[in-house]
């Protein structure tokens, strides 16, 4: 009597190969199993200057459809000790581990932050990476009159209004987003929160990178925060490093690329 062998599907076949592989190899078929859900870490975002939480957006729902709860923080723009209290409320009301996300300016706020024992990983989205004793105006002396890095434009010249600082329109459109449809772009320079100057001399005590894993995206068309001094404070760091071809809002213009580093950071050991 003759045999029939049944032609295995593209699925089935690789089906086949994985069972082989684990019975041949064990454990070689899920060397990085995905996070239960139960395991993931809840995603705190965290926005930058001239921004509040509808930055975060476009990422949130990718995050949610992996199973991840997302916070956006509204932070008041009022002080570093304000935005850090502000992160630390969001902190609160969480029951395990935490992932922070800072964007621009929120670089500074998860570094002071993320002290905090809940925290796992911190991830730096076109952001700032204070040292000890450095705020986000004696990075850019630093950089760009010291040793005399390229300046960016876009910051050149805002407004300032009884102590807070708003960008005009026009260098939200030409600088701050200039990858964004022109209405999107307008939509973020009527919405942006005003910034108070002390945060620009602002000191980080106890940078949090030191003693968590970090994660780095430089917007490589940022004309904000220069890419070259992205990619130096992420060097400087040890930070995890992402190369983005995007304006200073990466996360607005390629979600799902900063989505992916996210996931990436949350699921580190």
């Amino acid at each position: 009597m003759k045999t029939t062998i049944p032609k295995l599907t593209a699925i089935g076949a690789s089906a086949m190969v994985i069972m082989l592989l684990s019975i041949a190899f064990p454990g070689t078929a899920q060397q990085n199993p995905a996070l239960k859900d139960e395991e993931k870490p809840t995603i705190i975002l965290v926005h930058g200057a001239f921004a509040d939480g509808s930055s975060w957006n476009k990422v949130i729902p990718i995050l949610q459809k992996k199973g991840y709860q997302a916070i956006a923080v509204q932070n008041p723009l009022t002080s570093l000790n304000d935005d850090v209290a502000a992160v630390e409320r969001a902190i609160s009301e969480v029951k395990g581990k935490v992932v922070l996300v800072g964007h621009s300016w929120g670089g500074a706020v998860i570094t002071q932050a993320g002290n905090n024992d809940k925290v796992k990983s911190l991830v730096y989205v076109a952001a700032y990476a204070p040292s000890e004793g450095q705020s986000i105006d004696s990075i850019s002396r630093e950089a760009y009159g010291e040793r005399k890095v390229p300046n960016v434009p876009g910051f050149n010249d805002p407004v300032i209004t009884d102590g807070y600082i708003r960008l005009k329109e026009e260098a939200i459109i030409k600088y701050f987003a200039q990858d964004l449809p022109l209405q999107e772009a307008k939509n973020i320079a009527a919405g942006q929160g005003r910034f108070h100057v002390s945060t620009l001399t602002a000191k980080i005590t106890v940078p949090a990178w030191k003693d968590k894993p970090s994660f780095f995206v430089v917007a490589d068309h940022d004309q904000i925060i220069s890419p070259q001094v992205e990619a130096e404070m992420a060097k400087k760091i040890h930070a995890t490093t992402y190369h983005i071809p995007a304006s200073h809002v990466v996360m607005l213009s390629k979600p799902a690329e900063v989505a992916e580093v996210i996931v990436n950071a949350a699921g580190v050991k």
